[in-house]
């Protein structure tokens, strides 16, 4: 499974559960167009090979085999798109389910889905445009350009300022995360109200909390800085800009940074879709943050995209940028973190992609620069995640990608069987595992916290809280087991349980900074 950092809905319990992949189901809509020629035949091999042998579940009866559509049931996900890339060229493209819960109309290859955050690097490929042409530096003070409105100067800008390098490689030292978005009909802030945190803002003011370039820090309210600049140096508008300079370019031609999507492009997008099934109150949320969360795509765009940067890269295929930016945009700039991707390493060091979430959508493109092999793969729920490494997995044994094998975990064991039996049948799973000691699945002390804040996630808090306790029991020198449980009987509303667990768990680990923030503020509140 391929990790990226992920914007996406800011409590622990979702924080937690942070995965990442690509790949699906249902009627193929192939891009090879000879009826019955060598090229079908192997892509419906493929997808075969890809759709029947997507997941198994260790048991003390062997392996039970799952496939695509059966993962997509147990999670609750309506809908997925996915494309799969080979020698730079789209091998082929699918979509799975359907686009709402409940709804009758199929998923294609020309569904739009929102991309959260790989919003990100297809908005950097057009600030490193604007680089190129003398319109922006990477290592100017972004003040000396933004005129709308100016980063605030406080104690940590005295020496270092903020950049673009800095805004795009999450390295600015700035604040909040990600957007949850504005529902439809809800008021909607302009970019100066976010960046402030005025109302109807729903985020806190963006501003400097370290001194800028010393570690990296993911910030969706630096790429909303970023959006500001482009559009103060060039008087464009976003949408405009980001349409003409790169989405026209590379040929993405069912992409768009409008929010909200004009009637047209509005009707064939699919529904968002919480954890619980249910869908996401007038489809989607609305993202003022573009450059951070605003795009709607395809995967077979995003795969169009991947293809672009890894030519661009070797000087094959420059329609945005030269080699020489591509270069440096694929270059660690902090950590593994690019120009608006974040990298591989060791033997995957051509390996770059990002992932996205929005409400109700999750998304992930990944690319390998030198084979030319990648994916990009889209759905409409909150539980594409858990999807995801599954078919990525199914894909690069497929594609033959040269990585290391995924390790199995037997936590993702234990979800997955809680996703389609229940929390009795995944604690009689762990029973099993525990006693089999498999090699491939070996139980520790994260395996049941891994179940426990899947089930908190999906609102199962008594389960959570039974399956904590069992972890403290199994584990009682894992301060960390401590702190789950007093984050599950914080959700419970049961404070007292909350503070025990809290100060127990600092006690053992006096640098657990959260759970210490946590006991503050449960203290506080009694």
């Amino acid at each position: 499974m391929i990790l990226f950092p992920q914007e996406q809905r800011m409590s622990k319990i979702l924080r937690f559960v942070l995965l990442v992949g690509i790949l699906a189901f249902a009627t193929p809509i192939f891009l090879a167009q000879a009826a019955n020629s060598p090229a079908k035949s192997s892509a419906a091999e493929r997808i075969h090979h890809v759709d029947s042998g997507i997941a198994a579940i260790p048991t003390k009866d062997g392996l039970q085999q799952l496939d695509l559509s059966q993962l997509m049931e147990a999670f609750k996900v309506p809908g997925l798109s996915v494309a799969v890339i080979d020698n730079y060229k789209i091998d082929w493209a699918k979509g799975y389910g359907v686009t709402e819960i409940g709804g009758q109309a199929p998923v294609t290859t020309r569904t739009l889905f929102q991309a959260g955050s790989i919003s990100k690097p297809v908005a950097a490929t057009g600030a490193l445009y604007l680089v190129e042409r003398g319109k922006l530096s990477l290592d100017e003070d972004v003040n000396k350009k933004l005129v709308t409105w100016k980063v605030p100067e406080n104690e940590f800008t005295k020496d270092q300022k903020v950049t673009l390098r800095r805004l795009m490689s999450h390295s600015a030292g700035l604040t909040v995360h990600g957007f949850p978005g504005y529902a439809v009909g809800e008021p909607r802030p302009t970019l100066v109200q976010i960046f402030n945190g005025e109302k109807p803002a729903n985020t806190a003011p963006i501003r400097v909390d370290f001194v800028p370039g010393t570690k990296s820090r993911y910030s969706g309210g630096g790429i909303t800085i970023e959006q500001q600049l482009m559009v103060d140096v060039t008087g464009t508008p976003f949408t405009q800009f980001m349409h003409k300079t790169v989405l026209e370019r590379i040929g993405m031609t069912d992409s768009s940074y409008e929010q909200p999507l004009p009637p047209d492009r509005a009707a064939l997008t699919a529904t968002g879709t919480y954890a619980d099934g249910k869908p996401v109150p007038g489809k989607w949320h609305i993202y003022p943050e573009m450059a951070a969360a605003g795009l709607w795509t395809t995967p077979t765009d995003l795969a169009k995209f991947g293809i672009e940067i890894a030519l661009s890269k070797q000087g094959k295929s420059n329609r945005v940028l030269s080699q020489a930016m591509t270069q440096e945009m694929l270059k660690p700039q902090i950590d593994q973190v690019g120009l608006g991707f974040f990298l591989g390493t060791g033997k995957n060091a051509d390996q770059f992609g990002h992932n996205g979430a929005d409400e109700g959508f999750q998304a992930d493109l990944v690319m390998f620069s030198d084979s030319g092999k990648g994916m990009a793969m889209m759905g409409n729920s909150d539980n594409f995640f858990f999807v995801v490494p599954y078919v990525e997995d199914a894909v690069a044994k497929e594609y033959g990608w040269t990585r290391p094998a995924r390790q199995h975990s037997a936590g993702e064991a234990l979800v997955l069987v809680a996703a389609m039996k229940g929390t009795q049948a995944a604690m009689e799973e762990f029973q099993y595992l525990k006693q089999a000691g498999l090699s491939d699945y070996k139980v520790d002390e994260k395996s049941l916290n891994r179940l426990g804040y899947y089930l908190l996630q999906h609102n199962n808090t008594d389960d959570a809280i039974q399956v904590f306790k069992r972890n403290v029991e199994e584990y009682p020198q894992n301060w960390n087991g401590y702190d789950s449980l007093g984050a599950a009987y914080m959700e419970a509303g049961q404070k007292e349980l909350a503070i025990q667990n809290y100060e127990k768990s600092v006690q053992m680990n006096p640098k657990n900074e959260d759970g210490a923030a946590m006991l503050k503020k449960l203290k506080e509140q009694k």
